[in-house]
């Protein structure tokens, strides 16, 4: 019976910190009084656990408010230099590797230049193991001050236990990532899907902060989306990444990357838009070989260049039918627009994209919807990334040792 008492305890009081520390980070600095409030403890209870993790090092005061006659209200907040993550984005053109600090600070960035789909699963792991040595070096950050890598890759992503890789498009086929890491790295792991890792990031910092039921769109290369739904009693909804880049919008339309026809990427990713202006101009465009850069500098042209503005144009169409058609099963409150083509378009012709949305979609979800551009750039993908770890940390209550206990051995 003691023994039990003793977990429960135990349990109960990681719980309260856990509580506490999700409170503080994604709301920010705050009296002891909201943070109460927020983790639903008493406030005997709070002044417990702050004290106990400033004790730890963990939370610092950070000011004070006035309060209402009396001594005024300490402020505390998360210390950013208690514990570092990072964040590595698997993208089909480069690998990101970035460090942050607990306020999500960049505190160093590696990138290399390079084509997923002709690279081997070791070579990408070289370049990932290679990346966190060279931001470790350039930060000064020492190895047992960070708490865990997150990695978001394309494609769908299984957890059983570790993650297997499921990228059809780049030619990953069941690709055990995670074990490959686990071989070349002691730092606790986390890999997920990449467009999910958007969402999370836009969902904690971004357009989608504060929404319950969410859609954040990932255009890039390929075409993904992280749906959030209300979660019962959750500190946040719950969060799944769809492949709606690879459901038709043409039936035996044209061909995928996938192996499939019709797919929706296969009228409006980066590839599908370049190859469509081609075919416009009547031939291959003069320019960079980068696929990226040949987009961008092509939508960058639609005042003054038909193809480009009739490329733009059918983008929109199929876009705003891809959008309609989640409205239509998941009523969400806001969809997000994210990812480095996504954010072009919506800053292009976000109008006209609301309008081709609500054409394809049912009047009464569709009311309630706000369209929206993400407000994270190129390392969104990077920044989801870093959260698995912090994730982890926060619900441990803060404690170092629960989740550096998952490194291998």
């Amino acid at each position: 019976m003691g023994s039990r008492q003793t977990s429960t305890v135990h349990g109960l009081r990681r719980e309260n910190r856990a509580r506490a520390l999700w409170d503080l980070y994604l709301h920010g600095p705050g009296s002891r009084q909201r943070i109460g409030a927020g983790a639903g403890v008493s406030p005997g209870t709070v002044s417990n656990v702050v004290g106990d993790l400033m004790e730890q090092g963990l939370v610092q005061e950070s000011g004070s408010v006035p309060s209402g006659g009396g001594r005024p209200s300490s402020i505390v907040q998360i210390d950013p230099g208690y514990a570092f993550v990072l964040g590595v984005d698997v993208g089909e053109s480069s690998v990101l590797v970035e460090l942050f600090d607990l306020a999500m600070q960049v505190r160093g960035r590696h990138r290399i230049p390079t084509e997923l789909a002709r690279l081997a699963p070791a070579e990408v792991v070289e370049q990932i193991v290679a990346g966190v040595a060279a931001v470790l070096a350039q930060s000064g950050v020492a190895t047992d001050d960070v708490l865990g890598v997150g990695v978001g890759v394309p494609g769908l992503v299984e957890h059983s236990p570790l993650a297997v890789v499921h990228a059809q498009t780049v030619g990953w086929d069941a690709v055990p990532l995670e074990a490959l890491l686990h071989e070349r790295t002691a730092l606790p792991l986390a890999v997920d899907n990449g467009a999910k890792l958007l969402g999370q990031a836009e969902h904690w910092f971004g357009a989608a902060r504060g929404a319950a039921d969410v859609v954040v769109v990932l255009l890039g290369h390929g075409l993904g989306t992280s749906i959030f739904t209300r979660g019962s009693g959750a500190r946040a909804p719950m969060s799944s990444p769809g492949e709606w880049g690879h459901t038709a919008v043409v039936v035996d339309g044209q061909p995928c990357r996938c192996g499939a026809r019709g797919c929706l990427e296969a009228y409006v990713g980066a590839g599908a838009v370049a190859a469509r202006y081609d075919v416009l101009r009547g031939g291959p465009a003069e320019g960079s070989e980068d696929l990226e850069t040949r987009v961008t500098e092509l939508l960058a042209r639609t005042d003054s260049d038909p193809a480009s503005a009739t490329v733009l144009a059918e983008v929109v169409r199929y876009l705003g039918a891809g959008i309609g058609n989640l409205v239509n099963v998941y009523s969400p409150s806001r969809v997000v627009l994210g990812g480095w083509l996504g954010r072009q378009v919506a800053a292009l012709r976000m109008t006209e994209l609301a309008g081709a949305a609500a054409r394809n979609a049912l009047r009464t979800p569709f009311a309630d919807v706000e369209l929206l551009r993400a407000d994270l750039g190129a390392d969104a993908v990077a920044l989801g990334a870093a959260t698995l770890p912090v994730g982890r940390f926060l619900s441990s209550g803060g404690q170092r040792d629960a989740v550096l206990g998952s490194r291998p051995v």
